[in-house]
């Protein structure tokens, strides 16, 4: 299980170092993709195919599964994690999430999300608060 918030850089190569606390749970290596409100999802090999499965069991008959499995897989890059504990984040995923040099790596239980300090700070601004009535809903 992944949990916490860290601040760490991207290094000039497009690299990020892991927090040392998640590196046992990806020593078998990531799948990176797009995630939701722009960051990227990191999430070990291990449960790639459970992903997949949730991925594939949506209804291809419905225009936007169709397009979200199609974003989704096509932003997919497998990677492996180098004894530094750094992973590559490719280009294309660094532009979708408008990854600069200063970024956030939060555990979010099975997975990893990378998110622009910017976005990152952003996005928390913007749902304060709005996440208490679900929060009382789930846990009433």
């Amino acid at each position: 299980m992944f949990l916490g918030e860290f601040q760490h850089s991207l290094d000039e190569k497009g690299r990020i170092i892991l927090p040392s606390k998640f590196r046992d749970g990806l020593a078998d290596g990531v799948v990176i993709t797009v995630g939701m409100e722009k960051c990227l999802f990191i999430i070990p090999k291990t449960e790639w195919p459970r992903w997949e499965d949730k991925i594939r069991s949506l209804p291809l008959a419905k225009k936007d599964a169709r397009k979200f499995s199609r974003f989704f897989f096509a932003g997919a890059s497998e990677e492996d994690i180098t004894k530094q504990g750094r992973i590559l984040i490719p280009s294309t995923l660094r532009d979708y999430a408008g990854l600069d040099k200063d970024i956030v790596i939060i555990g979010v239980s099975d997975r990893l999300e990378v998110w622009d300090k910017k976005n990152w700070e952003a996005y928390q601004k913007e749902a304060e608060g709005s996440y208490s009535d679900i929060a009382e809903e789930l846990l009433i």
